[in-house]
């Protein structure tokens, strides 16, 4: 729900210096960012974001004040700039660090001017106007006097200005913005950085991106008349077969009356179904609509029903609003085999989803367009996936409409801050509130995350936070953290595995879930934000193919692990962002990585895998290899090559306490060379495979070809491609895998094998 907050006073009148609109759209352009998308060029002064921002609670007048304003950058404690033109200009509602904005730059505090005038239709009645994001502080000034602060970078606010307007003509709109970001540049202040912000650094790397600074979402305006819908609450109730709706009113006064009229119709395989139904009763209080033989939504059917709402006071209707709703139910139970699970419908449904971060090369936390938008959900429909974890962002509530019309589970994250101090935490508090009243309509949001990992230096009282979002919000699922830090509270248990998959145990009150997997990572040239070797993902892939490979059988291991207990996983990530390459789509949003045909099969879990062992790695039980610590001449890794003067010893080779290493035999030097013969029955190698384990730095070799060259490490025994030339050279009979393997720092293993991996359909 949006907050209006309350204003007195009233107007005063300034001359304003009125700068040509025309003149200033023709001049206006994009900064030149490091990378575009195919959107970029449909964005312009005239059509920023010009839909209606508000689809859950539409009323067909109103006014968008999106577009160009003036903008200064600023100084604490200065002064408004009323009635004074600002000598740069800034497209909203891109933050100023985006190249949409035409600025492309950060500032900590900043001025928005423009002006705009009321529709002489709306005369007589009162107006709202809007601010549907700003990051983080803002304050609002109208015709010269201040409305008010707001404190809050994801959440709506706005204000009934009615009092501040003049008679006519130009009204002055300034706003001015704080968002010290992570802080590192407002010395002195101890609440400055400690704000939600989720991954916004001024010193992006890494996990962490650009920050977005100022107005990122629309603002716009609309009338009413004096007693009118302030807000709706919609709570479908699947087991009674109803919906239950509740209508915030102001100025309605005693007696006000509202009714809601639903309605849905469809035609599915040739059926026609359709439905109406209507209460009414005193707003601000619950009505139930009965809805018999629901049409339930979920991901394969994300069915709408409309809605109508009216409200009347003294005898008149004052205020119409169109919206809609879902017959959804989300909670635990227990499947046929007793495990906890977490139920869509009263169904156990595996949920497959990617982390969704929401960034974009062009906008930063704004999409250039609804288009690009939807686009992002419509990409992971086609990938086959039925949900998504929002990761510590907010998204505009388009976004939400999209997943909601389209069919896409939502677990929604609280953008992360630092918690340092006792007011931290309650601006913590207040924005979490802010999100689920925000959102809570949404059908497609199942599950409120509150924290992500360890992140922040403290997080205060895990289990009241938990308890407080189940009294704000008891129809949906509440995970406490994902991932690292979990404190034994909320709705799920919840892991984080890099890369393959894996699961903790359910509990009796808890379901299993993976929140985070994968991270395969391949830069493609054209489509990084930046072209370096500092592009980076958990695990590096060499070519799309490739990728697509390992994608496959990822998931196929994760679909696997539904049996044991898990009731749903979190791929990363939907997208590159920024130096990150580890996503499935490129971050302009170009080139699908991986084959979208299978990986649709893999997340659908059409797929299941299987192996076959043709040369055991020492995980299991130890294996015997050659082995030097000096460096031997060139012909080392050939099958001919005379290794009888090598120590013999049983893998794996390493030093105690590597993560993920099974050691046997002691390697504390920089370099070892190891040989092992092994036997092959005759057959088909086409589907062979590395099973390896290196820390470091790893070539292996087959029969002298090289097989793989691995930099850095691993900490667990992950299969890899063979080269094909070196796949080539397995043969029936006598083969000779080689290895060569440098320590650089820290932990050191290694350890290999040959598998054969095959994907079945289920």
């Amino acid at each position: 729900m949006r907050k209006m907050v309350a204003v007195a006073g009233s107007f005063v009148g300034v001359w304003i210096g009125l700068i040509s609109v025309a003149a200033a759209a023709e001049a206006w352009k994009p900064a030149d960012g490091p990378l575009k998308t195919r959107w970029t060029k449909d964005v312009s002064p005239t059509n920023a974001l010009p839909d209606y921002p508000r689809p859950q609670m539409v009323r067909k007048e109103w006014q968008n004040l999106n577009g160009l304003w003036q903008f200064a950058a600023a100084q604490a404690d200065e002064e408004p700039p009323f009635g004074k033109d600002l000598k740069e200009q800034i497209l909203v509602p891109y933050p100023v660090e985006s190249a949409l904005s035409g600025l492309m730059r950060h500032e900590s505090r900043m001025w928005y001017r423009r002006t705009f005038e009321v529709p002489a239709d709306w005369n007589g009645r009162h107006i709202l106007l809007h601010f549907d994001a700003i990051d983080w502080e803002a304050t609002v000034y109208l015709n010269g006097k201040k409305l008010a602060t707001h404190r809050g970078g994801y959440d709506a606010f706005g204000f009934d200005v009615t009092g501040f307007l003049k008679p006519d003509g130009p009204q002055e709109l300034i706003v001015g913005v704080f968002d010290p970001t992570d802080g590192k540049d407002a010395k002195g202040d101890p609440e400055a950085g400690n704000q939600p912000r989720g991954k916004q650094v001024l010193k992006p790397g890494g996990i962490m991106y650009t920050p977005t600074s100022g107005i990122w979402q629309t603002v716009w305006m609309e009338p009413v008349n004096p007693a009118f819908i302030e807000g709706l609450h919609i709570v479908p109730d699947v087991d009674g077969g109803k919906v239950q709706i509740t209508v915030d009113a102001q100025n309605a006064g005693r007696g006000a009356q509202v009714s809601a009229d639903a309605s849905f119709s469809a035609t599915d395989d040739g059926n026609a179904t359709a439905f109406s139904g209507s209460s009414s009763g005193p707003a601000g209080k619950p009505l139930g609509i009965a809805i018999p033989n629901a049409q339930l939504w979920s991901p394969d059917h994300p069915s709408l029903y409309s809605l109508h709402v009216k409200l009347t006071s003294k005898g008149k209707v004052t205020d119409e609003v169109d919206a809609y709703f879902a017959m959804r139910k989300i909670s635990l139970g227990k499947d046929e085999g007793g495990i906890t699970r977490m139920m869509l419908n009263n169904k156990f449904v595996f949920q497959v989803g990617p982390l969704d971060q929401g960034f974009w090369p062009d906008g930063i936390y704004t999409a250039p367009t609804d288009a690009a938008l939807k686009f992002d959900i419509e990409a992971e429909k086609k990938l086959g996936f039925n949900m998504v974890r929002k990761h510590v962002k907010v998204e505009p509530e388009r976004w939400y409409y999209w997943a909601d019309k389209l069919g896409l589970l939502v677990w929604q994250d609280m953008p992360a801050g630092d918690n340092r101090t006792p007011q931290a935490i309650e601006q913590f508090g207040h924005e979490l509130d802010r999100m689920i009243a925000g959102r809570a309509n949404h059908p497609c949001i199942i599950m409120w995350v509150v924290f992500n990992e360890g992140w922040g230096e403290k997080q205060a009282d895990v289990a009241g936070f938990v308890d407080r979002v189940r009294k704000l919000d008891p129809t949906r699922l509440v995970d406490n953290a994902s991932g690292w830090t979990d404190q034994r509270v909320g709705d799920v248990i919840d892991m984080h595995h890099y890369p393959d998959p894996a699961m903790p145990k359910p509990e009796e009150n808890r379901a299993a879930v993976l929140g985070e997997f994968g991270g395969l990572g391949l830069p493609i040239d054209g489509h990084m934000w930046k072209q370096t070797t500092k592009n980076w993902g958990y695990r590096k892939i060499d070519n799309q193919e490739h990728l697509t490979d390992a994608y496959v059988k990822m998931l196929a291991r994760a679909w696997g692990l539904k049996d044991k207990g898990l009731s749903a996983c979190v791929y990363t990530q939907t997208t590159d962002v920024e130096t990150e390459s580890n996503g499935l789509l490129t971050y302009d949003r170009e080139v699908f990585k991986v084959d979208p045909d299978r990986a649709n099969v893999a997340d659908s879990g059409q797929l299941r895998e299987e192996m076959k062992v043709l040369l055991p790695t020492s995980q299991q039980e130890p294996q015997t290899w050659r082995y030097t610590l000096d460096a031997p001449p060139d012909g080392w890794a050939k099958a001919s090559f005379d290794d009888a003067a090598w120590k013999e010893a049983p893998g794996g080779f390493g030093t105690e306490k590597t993560p993920g290493a099974v050691v046997r035999t002691n390697w504390d030097t920089h370099e070892i060379w190891i040989r092992r013969h092994f036997t092959l029955p005759a057959g088909d190698f086409s589907h062979a495979e590395l099973l390896l384990h290196h820390d470091d730095d790893a070539e292996v070799y087959l029969n002298g070809a090289l097989a793989t060259k691995q930099p850095a490490y691993i900490a667990e025994y992950q299969e890899f491609p063979i080269a094909a030339e070196a796949k080539q050279t397995l043969k029936e009979g006598d083969n000779v895998i080689a290895i060569h393997c440098h320590q650089n720092t820290g932990g050191q293993y290694i350890d290999a094998g040959i598998v054969e991996v095959t994907e079945v359909k289920r």
